[in-house]
C-alpha cells in the first residue's frame, strides 16, 4: 500500500525533512529515483529537454558506477544530482551503521547534500546520523508519488494519480528504472504536455 498524495500528519511528524516546496511558486518539482541507466534515463532527459524543464536525479551509487556514461549525460543536461545510497537500501529494515556506510559510499561519487532515502522508509536515528556528517544536507520526500513503480497500476491511473494531486510546489516523484518505464513511457509525456499548458515551469531542488 502506498499514498499518492503525502498527508499532512506524516509532514507534520517528520517536518524536519523536505516534503514540498513553496505554494506560491507556480512550479513542479519533478524527481527521479533509481537511475541511471540505459534508455529508461536517457528518454527521461529527452523529454525533459523538449520542455527546456530540469529535474533533480536521485541517483544510486551503484547504477552510477555500472553506467558512467549516461550519469554524466544528467549532469550535462543542467540536471541536480540526489544521494539514493548505494544498493538502494530500506532504512528501516537496515542497522545504522551498515545504512551510513552506504549512504557515504554513494556520497564519494555524488558530492551532493541532496538525499531521498529509498522506499522513503529512514529511522529518526538514522536521519541524526545523515546530519551529524552533513549538517547542510537537505532530506527530500515528496509529496505526490506517481506510482510508476507499480506493476498492477494501469498507465492511465498513474497519470491520473500526477494530474489529479499535483499543485503549486509539488515535490513529484518517478523512477528512471526499468520496473517502472511501461508506466512512465506512457505518463512523462502526457503529464508534461498538460503541466505545460497550466502553465507550469519545472526547476531542480536547490541543494
Amino acid at each position: 500500500m502506498y499514498l499518492v498524495k503525502t498527508p499532512w500528519l506524516l509532514k507534520k511528524l517528520y517536518s524536519n525533512l523536505i516534503w514540498n516546496q513553496s505554494r506560491n511558486n507556480h512550479c513542479i518539482y519533478l524527481t527521479f529515483d533509481d537511475g541511471p541507466i540505459p534508455i529508461v534515463t536517457p528518454f527521461v532527459l529527452n523529454i525533459l529537454k523538449q520542455y527546456n524543464a530540469k529535474a533533480t536525479f536521485f541517483c544510486i551509487g551503484d547504477n552510477v558506477s555500472k553506467h558512467p556514461d549516461v550519469f554524466e549525460q544528467v549532469k550535462n543536461a543542467g540536471h541536480n544530482i540526489g544521494n539514493h545510497t548505494y544498493n538502494h537500501l530500506k532504512g528501516w529494515k537496515t542497522d545504522d551503521k551498515t545504512y551510513f556506510d552506504n549512504f557515504l559510499k554513494a556520497d564519494e561519487q555524488l558530492h551532493t547534500n541532496l538525499f531521498r532515502p529509498p522506499y522513503g522508509r529512514i529511522k529518526k536515528s538514522q536521519i541524526k546520523l545523515l546530519k551529524k556528517a552533513k549538517p547542510d544536507l537537505n532530506i527530500i520526500m515528496w509529496d505526490v508519488l506517481s506510482g510508476d513503480f507499480d506493476i498492477n497500476l494501469k498507465p492511465e491511473a498513474c497519470l491520473q494519480n500526477v494530474l489529479k494531486h499535483t499543485e503549486n510546489g509539488s515535490i513529484v516523484v518517478f523512477h528512471d528504472s526499468l520496473k517502472a518505464f511501461e508506466r512512465l513511457e506512457y505518463v512523462l509525456p502526457r503529464a508534461m504536455e498538460e503541466w505545460s499548458r497550466r502553465g507550469y515551469e519545472f526547476s531542480p531542488l536547490a541543494p
